[in-house]
Protein backbone atom coordinates (compact mmCIF):
# COMPACT_ATOMS: atom_id res chain seq x y z
CA UNK A 1 0.00 0.00 0.00
CA UNK A 2 2.84 2.64 0.70
CA UNK A 3 4.51 2.17 -2.53
CA UNK A 4 1.03 2.75 -4.11
CA UNK A 5 0.44 5.62 -1.93
CA UNK A 6 4.62 6.81 -2.65
CA UNK A 7 3.30 5.75 -6.66
CA UNK A 8 0.39 8.89 -6.95
CA UNK A 9 2.53 11.37 -4.90
CA UNK A 10 5.29 10.85 -7.44
CA UNK A 11 2.85 10.67 -10.39
CA UNK A 12 1.24 14.05 -8.84
CA UNK A 13 4.41 15.59 -8.50
CA UNK A 14 5.98 15.09 -11.86
CA UNK A 15 2.00 16.02 -13.75
CA UNK A 16 2.87 19.00 -11.73
CA UNK A 17 6.10 19.83 -13.61
CA UNK A 18 4.45 18.84 -16.90
CA UNK A 19 1.11 20.90 -15.85
CA UNK A 20 3.71 24.34 -15.62
CA UNK A 21 5.22 23.04 -18.96
CA UNK A 22 1.95 22.24 -21.48
CA UNK A 23 -0.38 24.77 -19.42
CA UNK A 24 2.16 27.33 -18.50
CA UNK A 25 5.12 27.45 -20.86
CA UNK A 26 3.95 26.35 -24.31
CA UNK A 27 2.60 28.48 -26.34
CA UNK A 28 2.44 31.08 -23.49
CA UNK A 29 1.49 34.34 -25.86
CA UNK A 30 -1.55 31.87 -27.14
CA UNK A 31 -3.37 32.82 -23.61
CA UNK A 32 -3.60 36.44 -24.57
CA UNK A 33 -5.22 36.14 -27.98
CA UNK A 34 -8.72 36.11 -26.09
CA UNK A 35 -7.87 37.93 -22.22
CA UNK A 36 -11.41 38.27 -21.59
CA UNK A 37 -12.09 34.24 -21.16
CA UNK A 38 -9.54 34.22 -18.07
CA UNK A 39 -10.94 35.13 -15.03
CA UNK A 40 -9.30 38.06 -13.19
CA UNK A 41 -6.00 38.07 -11.92
CA UNK A 42 -5.13 34.61 -13.56
CA UNK A 43 -3.70 36.23 -16.75
CA UNK A 44 -1.03 38.37 -14.35
CA UNK A 45 -0.06 35.63 -12.12
CA UNK A 46 -1.62 37.06 -9.24
CA UNK A 47 -4.51 33.93 -7.84
CA UNK A 48 -2.55 31.26 -6.61
CA UNK A 49 -5.62 29.80 -5.86
CA UNK A 50 -6.91 28.65 -9.07
CA UNK A 51 -2.75 27.14 -9.08
CA UNK A 52 -3.17 25.54 -5.85
CA UNK A 53 -6.57 23.97 -6.45
CA UNK A 54 -5.21 22.71 -9.82
CA UNK A 55 -2.79 21.15 -8.54
CA UNK A 56 -4.57 19.23 -5.65
CA UNK A 57 -6.81 17.99 -8.58
CA UNK A 58 -3.93 16.92 -10.53
CA UNK A 59 -3.03 14.66 -7.80
CA UNK A 60 -6.72 13.25 -7.72
CA UNK A 61 -6.20 12.36 -11.29
CA UNK A 62 -2.98 10.55 -10.63
CA UNK A 63 -4.85 8.87 -8.16
CA UNK A 64 -7.78 7.56 -9.80
CA UNK A 65 -5.25 6.48 -13.38
CA UNK A 66 -3.38 4.47 -10.63
CA UNK A 67 -6.72 3.12 -8.68
CA UNK A 68 -8.01 2.65 -12.24
CA UNK A 69 -4.89 0.72 -13.46
CA UNK A 70 -5.37 -1.56 -10.06
CA UNK A 71 -9.22 -2.95 -11.13
CA UNK A 72 -7.70 -3.28 -14.66
CA UNK A 73 -5.27 -5.59 -13.31
CA UNK A 74 -2.08 -3.93 -14.76
CA UNK A 75 1.14 -5.98 -14.48
CA UNK A 76 3.66 -3.63 -16.44
CA UNK A 77 4.16 -0.46 -17.36
CA UNK A 78 3.12 -1.29 -20.99
CA UNK A 79 0.01 -1.94 -19.77
CA UNK A 80 -0.19 0.56 -16.95
CA UNK A 81 0.05 3.22 -19.98
CA UNK A 82 -2.42 1.30 -22.19
CA UNK A 83 -4.83 2.00 -19.51
CA UNK A 84 -4.19 5.56 -18.93
CA UNK A 85 -4.28 6.04 -22.98
CA UNK A 86 -7.40 4.92 -22.71
CA UNK A 87 -8.71 7.31 -19.56
CA UNK A 88 -7.62 10.11 -21.51
CA UNK A 89 -9.53 8.94 -24.71
CA UNK A 90 -12.36 9.07 -22.47
CA UNK A 91 -12.06 12.21 -20.16
CA UNK A 92 -9.73 15.19 -20.79
CA UNK A 93 -9.48 15.65 -24.63
CA UNK A 94 -13.51 15.32 -25.18
CA UNK A 95 -14.12 17.87 -22.44
CA UNK A 96 -11.05 20.31 -23.32
CA UNK A 97 -12.46 20.53 -27.38
CA UNK A 98 -15.86 20.50 -26.61
CA UNK A 99 -14.78 23.32 -23.96
CA UNK A 100 -12.53 25.24 -27.47
CA UNK A 101 -15.77 24.95 -29.72
CA UNK A 102 -18.14 27.01 -27.15
CA UNK A 103 -15.38 29.20 -25.04
CA UNK A 104 -13.27 31.50 -27.37
CA UNK A 105 -9.90 29.44 -25.92
CA UNK A 106 -7.19 29.50 -28.95
CA UNK A 107 -6.43 26.42 -30.66
CA UNK A 108 -2.95 26.08 -29.42
CA UNK A 109 -3.99 26.54 -25.51
CA UNK A 110 -6.74 23.54 -26.33
CA UNK A 111 -3.79 21.55 -27.87
CA UNK A 112 -1.34 21.95 -25.12
CA UNK A 113 -4.14 21.38 -22.30
CA UNK A 114 -4.65 18.02 -24.23
CA UNK A 115 -1.12 17.31 -24.20
CA UNK A 116 -0.58 17.72 -20.80
CA UNK A 117 -3.55 16.00 -19.61
CA UNK A 118 -2.09 12.81 -21.63
CA UNK A 119 1.65 13.69 -20.86
CA UNK A 120 0.38 13.69 -16.62
CA UNK A 121 -1.97 10.23 -17.26
CA UNK A 122 0.93 8.57 -19.14
CA UNK A 123 3.16 9.46 -16.14
CA UNK A 124 0.70 7.63 -14.04
CA UNK A 125 0.23 4.90 -15.73
CA UNK A 126 3.94 4.16 -16.06
CA UNK A 127 3.99 4.68 -12.28
CA UNK A 128 0.93 1.60 -11.70
CA UNK A 129 3.01 -0.69 -14.08
CA UNK A 130 6.18 -0.15 -12.23
CA UNK A 131 4.51 -0.66 -8.64
CA UNK A 132 1.41 -2.39 -8.66
CA UNK A 133 2.81 -5.71 -9.97
CA UNK A 134 5.23 -5.87 -6.34
CA UNK A 135 2.59 -4.78 -3.85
Amino acid sequence: MMMVIGAVLTAGVLGCFTDWLFMGVLFRDAYNVHPEVWRPGILDGKDHGAIIWASVLGFIISAGVIALCAVAGVSGIWSGLGVALLAWIAGPPVVIIVNNMFVKIDAKVTAAHCLGYLARMLIAGAAAGIVLPLS
